[in-house]
Protein backbone atom coordinates (compact mmCIF):
# COMPACT_ATOMS: atom_id res chain seq x y z
CA UNK A 1 0.00 0.00 0.00
CA UNK A 2 1.65 3.40 -0.82
CA UNK A 3 0.93 6.99 0.66
CA UNK A 4 2.03 10.28 -0.11
CA UNK A 5 4.97 11.42 1.64
CA UNK A 6 2.43 13.96 3.85
CA UNK A 7 0.39 11.25 4.87
CA UNK A 8 2.80 9.78 7.39
CA UNK A 9 5.05 10.26 10.34
CA UNK A 10 8.70 10.81 9.56
CA UNK A 11 10.96 7.95 10.46
CA UNK A 12 13.03 10.49 12.54
CA UNK A 13 15.77 9.81 10.00
CA UNK A 14 16.97 12.75 7.39
CA UNK A 15 14.60 15.19 5.58
CA UNK A 16 12.75 12.89 3.71
CA UNK A 17 13.00 13.76 0.07
CA UNK A 18 10.48 15.20 -2.46
CA UNK A 19 8.27 13.05 -3.79
CA UNK A 20 8.84 9.61 -0.87
CA UNK A 21 6.38 7.65 -1.32
CA UNK A 22 5.94 5.79 1.86
CA UNK A 23 5.12 2.00 2.12
CA UNK A 24 3.42 -0.29 4.57
CA UNK A 25 5.41 -3.90 4.56
CA UNK A 26 3.64 -6.44 4.45
CA UNK A 27 4.21 -9.15 7.60
CA UNK A 28 5.79 -11.89 5.20
CA UNK A 29 6.52 -12.24 1.17
CA UNK A 30 4.35 -13.72 -0.92
CA UNK A 31 5.27 -17.22 -1.43
CA UNK A 32 6.05 -17.25 2.57
CA UNK A 33 2.48 -19.44 2.65
CA UNK A 34 4.53 -22.78 1.64
CA UNK A 35 7.25 -24.07 3.21
CA UNK A 36 10.51 -22.57 2.27
CA UNK A 37 14.11 -21.88 3.84
CA UNK A 38 15.42 -19.08 2.29
CA UNK A 39 13.19 -16.89 -0.28
CA UNK A 40 14.68 -13.77 -2.03
CA UNK A 41 13.10 -11.05 -4.19
CA UNK A 42 13.93 -7.95 -6.06
CA UNK A 43 12.36 -4.75 -7.04
CA UNK A 44 13.40 -1.43 -8.61
CA UNK A 45 10.90 1.57 -6.89
CA UNK A 46 11.60 4.40 -9.56
CA UNK A 47 11.33 6.87 -6.48
CA UNK A 48 12.74 7.62 -3.35
CA UNK A 49 10.85 5.30 -0.80
CA UNK A 50 10.32 4.76 2.49
CA UNK A 51 8.75 1.43 4.75
CA UNK A 52 6.91 2.56 7.74
CA UNK A 53 8.55 0.73 10.93
CA UNK A 54 7.34 -2.50 10.70
CA UNK A 55 8.48 -5.97 11.77
CA UNK A 56 8.42 -9.67 10.28
CA UNK A 57 7.99 -13.20 11.59
CA UNK A 58 10.80 -14.09 9.42
CA UNK A 59 14.45 -13.01 9.40
CA UNK A 60 15.38 -10.60 6.58
CA UNK A 61 18.47 -9.64 5.08
CA UNK A 62 18.60 -6.37 2.76
CA UNK A 63 21.03 -4.90 0.29
CA UNK A 64 20.72 -2.83 -2.30
CA UNK A 65 23.08 -1.89 -5.95
CA UNK A 66 22.67 1.62 -7.30
CA UNK A 67 21.96 3.71 -4.17
CA UNK A 68 21.68 3.29 -0.42
CA UNK A 69 19.37 2.40 2.05
CA UNK A 70 18.96 3.61 5.28
CA UNK A 71 17.58 2.28 8.30
CA UNK A 72 17.18 3.18 11.65
CA UNK A 73 16.38 0.84 14.42
CA UNK A 74 15.74 1.76 18.15
CA UNK A 75 19.17 3.52 18.91
CA UNK A 76 21.41 3.05 15.86
CA UNK A 77 21.07 3.99 12.59
CA UNK A 78 22.39 1.36 9.31
CA UNK A 79 23.92 2.89 5.91
CA UNK A 80 23.64 0.12 3.51
CA UNK A 81 25.17 0.67 0.15
CA UNK A 82 26.87 -1.22 -2.35
CA UNK A 83 29.00 -4.64 -1.14
CA UNK A 84 27.05 -4.56 2.58
CA UNK A 85 23.89 -5.87 3.65
CA UNK A 86 22.11 -5.20 6.81
CA UNK A 87 20.43 -8.78 8.53
CA UNK A 88 17.23 -7.80 10.74
CA UNK A 89 15.91 -10.64 13.14
CA UNK A 90 12.46 -11.83 13.14
CA UNK A 91 10.24 -9.67 15.42
CA UNK A 92 12.91 -6.44 15.50
CA UNK A 93 10.89 -2.92 14.39
CA UNK A 94 12.79 -1.31 11.79
CA UNK A 95 11.97 1.13 9.10
CA UNK A 96 14.16 2.00 6.01
CA UNK A 97 14.12 4.70 3.02
CA UNK A 98 15.89 3.94 -0.54
CA UNK A 99 17.35 6.40 -2.61
CA UNK A 100 15.52 7.09 -5.87
CA UNK A 101 16.39 4.38 -8.51
CA UNK A 102 18.19 1.56 -6.23
CA UNK A 103 17.76 -1.75 -7.07
CA UNK A 104 16.38 -3.24 -3.66
CA UNK A 105 17.06 -6.93 -2.99
CA UNK A 106 16.09 -8.36 0.24
CA UNK A 107 15.58 -12.39 1.14
CA UNK A 108 13.58 -13.81 3.78
CA UNK A 109 14.78 -16.86 5.99
CA UNK A 110 12.78 -19.24 8.04
CA UNK A 111 14.15 -18.68 11.70
CA UNK A 112 13.21 -22.49 12.42
CA UNK A 113 15.68 -23.39 9.27
CA UNK A 114 18.35 -21.09 9.86
CA UNK A 115 21.43 -22.31 11.65
CA UNK A 116 23.30 -19.09 12.26
CA UNK A 117 22.11 -16.38 14.75
CA UNK A 118 23.63 -12.86 14.95
CA UNK A 119 22.90 -10.62 18.55
CA UNK A 120 20.55 -8.14 16.82
CA UNK A 121 20.91 -6.33 13.49
CA UNK A 122 24.25 -6.81 11.70
CA UNK A 123 25.92 -5.65 8.70
CA UNK A 124 26.89 -8.63 6.54
CA UNK A 125 29.38 -8.57 3.56
CA UNK A 126 27.65 -8.99 0.40
CA UNK A 127 30.29 -10.93 -1.31
CA UNK A 128 29.95 -11.53 -5.01
CA UNK A 129 29.61 -15.32 -4.07
CA UNK A 130 26.72 -14.69 -1.69
CA UNK A 131 24.61 -12.29 -3.90
CA UNK A 132 24.91 -14.56 -6.73
CA UNK A 133 23.85 -17.51 -4.40
CA UNK A 134 20.87 -15.05 -3.34
CA UNK A 135 19.90 -14.73 -6.94
CA UNK A 136 20.07 -18.11 -8.15
CA UNK A 137 17.58 -18.66 -5.07
CA UNK A 138 14.89 -15.97 -6.41
CA UNK A 139 14.24 -18.51 -9.31
CA UNK A 140 11.02 -20.40 -9.12
CA UNK A 141 12.64 -23.10 -11.60
CA UNK A 142 15.12 -24.69 -8.85
CA UNK A 143 14.56 -28.34 -8.24
CA UNK A 144 14.81 -28.73 -3.73
CA UNK A 145 17.75 -30.40 -4.02
CA UNK A 146 19.50 -27.61 -6.11
CA UNK A 147 17.41 -25.29 -3.52
CA UNK A 148 18.75 -27.45 -0.45
CA UNK A 149 23.00 -26.99 -1.78
CA UNK A 150 22.56 -23.20 -2.75
CA UNK A 151 21.07 -22.77 0.56
CA UNK A 152 23.75 -24.70 2.43
CA UNK A 153 26.24 -22.43 0.89
CA UNK A 154 24.60 -19.28 1.96
CA UNK A 155 24.76 -19.90 5.71
CA UNK A 156 28.61 -20.74 5.40
CA UNK A 157 29.19 -17.46 3.35
CA UNK A 158 26.87 -15.64 5.32
CA UNK A 159 29.37 -13.14 7.44
CA UNK A 160 29.73 -10.02 9.09
CA UNK A 161 30.93 -7.31 7.51
CA UNK A 162 34.41 -5.49 8.74
CA UNK A 163 33.25 -2.51 8.03
CA UNK A 164 29.76 -1.73 9.01
CA UNK A 165 28.51 2.06 8.99
CA UNK A 166 26.67 1.79 11.86
CA UNK A 167 26.11 5.09 14.26
CA UNK A 168 24.62 4.39 17.26
CA UNK A 169 21.93 7.67 18.74
CA UNK A 170 22.72 8.61 22.63
CA UNK A 171 19.49 7.31 24.46
CA UNK A 172 20.13 9.90 27.01
CA UNK A 173 17.57 12.26 28.00
CA UNK A 174 20.05 14.88 28.19
CA UNK A 175 21.30 15.12 24.80
CA UNK A 176 19.14 13.58 22.74
CA UNK A 177 17.80 17.15 21.57
CA UNK A 178 21.11 17.02 19.94
CA UNK A 179 20.81 14.02 17.92
CA UNK A 180 17.37 14.72 16.89
CA UNK A 181 18.28 17.87 15.85
CA UNK A 182 21.18 17.02 13.65
CA UNK A 183 19.32 14.08 12.18
CA UNK A 184 16.92 16.54 11.11
CA UNK A 185 19.92 19.15 9.76
CA UNK A 186 23.34 17.39 9.83
CA UNK A 187 24.58 20.79 8.96
CA UNK A 188 23.68 22.65 11.83
CA UNK A 189 26.64 24.00 13.20
CA UNK A 190 26.10 24.85 16.72
CA UNK A 191 29.13 24.49 18.69
CA UNK A 192 29.19 22.30 21.95
CA UNK A 193 28.86 25.32 23.94
CA UNK A 194 25.59 26.70 22.57
CA UNK A 195 24.29 23.29 22.63
CA UNK A 196 25.36 22.88 26.69
CA UNK A 197 23.46 26.43 26.61
CA UNK A 198 20.34 26.01 24.95
CA UNK A 199 19.81 23.11 26.85
CA UNK A 200 20.85 24.47 30.22
CA UNK A 201 23.40 22.37 30.95
CA UNK A 202 26.70 22.38 30.74
CA UNK A 203 29.54 21.57 28.51
CA UNK A 204 31.25 19.19 30.67
CA UNK A 205 27.58 17.33 31.23
CA UNK A 206 26.90 17.01 27.25
CA UNK A 207 30.35 15.53 26.36
CA UNK A 208 30.16 12.62 28.95
CA UNK A 209 26.92 12.03 28.03
CA UNK A 210 27.91 11.84 24.07
CA UNK A 211 30.91 9.59 25.28
CA UNK A 212 28.80 7.53 27.70
CA UNK A 213 26.82 6.50 25.42
CA UNK A 214 28.10 6.56 21.81
CA UNK A 215 31.71 6.08 22.19
CA UNK A 216 32.57 9.40 20.78
CA UNK A 217 32.56 12.45 21.43
CA UNK A 218 30.16 15.29 20.47
CA UNK A 219 32.37 16.11 17.60
CA UNK A 220 33.49 12.88 16.25
CA UNK A 221 29.46 11.90 16.05
CA UNK A 222 28.35 14.50 14.14
CA UNK A 223 30.95 13.66 11.52
CA UNK A 224 30.24 10.22 11.96
CA UNK A 225 26.58 11.41 11.02
CA UNK A 226 27.40 13.62 8.15
CA UNK A 227 29.31 11.19 6.72
CA UNK A 228 26.11 8.89 6.78
CA UNK A 229 24.09 11.11 5.31
CA UNK A 230 26.80 11.70 2.97
CA UNK A 231 26.49 8.03 1.53
CA UNK A 232 23.65 9.16 0.49
CA UNK A 233 23.83 11.73 -1.19
CA UNK A 234 27.21 10.62 -3.55
CA UNK A 235 25.49 7.61 -3.93
CA UNK A 236 22.40 10.01 -5.62
CA UNK A 237 25.14 11.93 -7.78
CA UNK A 238 25.72 14.91 -5.75
CA UNK A 239 28.96 16.14 -6.65
CA UNK A 240 31.84 16.61 -3.79
CA UNK A 241 30.99 20.47 -3.36
CA UNK A 242 27.68 20.42 -3.81
CA UNK A 243 27.67 17.52 -0.48
CA UNK A 244 30.23 19.61 1.20
CA UNK A 245 27.68 22.49 0.93
CA UNK A 246 24.89 20.51 2.00
CA UNK A 247 26.38 19.19 5.11
CA UNK A 248 28.25 22.51 6.73
CA UNK A 249 31.83 22.31 5.74
CA UNK A 250 33.42 25.29 4.52
CA UNK A 251 35.62 23.50 2.03
CA UNK A 252 35.12 19.97 -0.32
CA UNK A 253 39.10 19.55 0.99
CA UNK A 254 37.39 19.57 4.57
CA UNK A 255 34.68 17.07 3.82
CA UNK A 256 36.50 14.76 1.84
CA UNK A 257 39.48 14.17 5.14
CA UNK A 258 36.53 13.87 7.27
CA UNK A 259 34.90 11.04 5.13
CA UNK A 260 38.10 9.29 5.26
CA UNK A 261 38.69 9.60 8.68
CA UNK A 262 35.12 7.82 9.03
CA UNK A 263 35.35 5.59 5.68
CA UNK A 264 38.76 4.77 5.61
CA UNK A 265 38.87 6.33 2.28
CA UNK A 266 37.79 9.33 -0.15
CA UNK A 267 34.26 9.65 -1.77
CA UNK A 268 35.92 8.76 -5.12
CA UNK A 269 37.69 5.77 -3.91
CA UNK A 270 34.56 4.59 -2.16
CA UNK A 271 32.48 5.15 -5.10
CA UNK A 272 34.63 4.24 -7.57
CA UNK A 273 34.42 7.61 -9.31
CA UNK A 274 37.58 9.47 -9.16
CA UNK A 275 38.80 12.39 -8.83
CA UNK A 276 36.49 13.51 -5.76
CA UNK A 277 36.52 17.02 -7.42
CA UNK A 278 34.73 20.08 -8.02
CA UNK A 279 37.47 21.92 -9.58
CA UNK A 280 40.34 22.24 -7.38
CA UNK A 281 39.33 19.65 -4.86
CA UNK A 282 41.91 17.02 -5.80
CA UNK A 283 45.26 19.69 -4.59
CA UNK A 284 43.49 20.83 -1.46
CA UNK A 285 42.60 16.89 -0.65
CA UNK A 286 46.63 16.58 -1.19
CA UNK A 287 47.43 19.06 0.87
CA UNK A 288 45.27 17.80 3.88
CA UNK A 289 46.58 14.65 3.41
CA UNK A 290 50.42 15.95 3.52
CA UNK A 291 49.65 18.15 6.16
Amino acid sequence: MARSSADVADLGIWRREPGTVVRRAAPVPVGAEAPFVILAESQVPGVPTEWEPHAHPLHELVWVRGGTLMSRVVDRVFTVSEGQGLWMPAGVVHGGRLTAGVEFHDAFFAPEHTPVAFDGPTAIEMTPLLESLLGHLARTDLDAEARARAEAVVFDVLVPSERPFTLRLPGDARIDAIAEALLADPADNRSLEEWARALGTSDRTVTRAFRRSTGLSFAQWRQALRVHRALTLLSEGWDVRTVAEELGYAQPSTFIAAFRRVVGTTPGAYFGTAPDSAPGVRNAVSNVANS
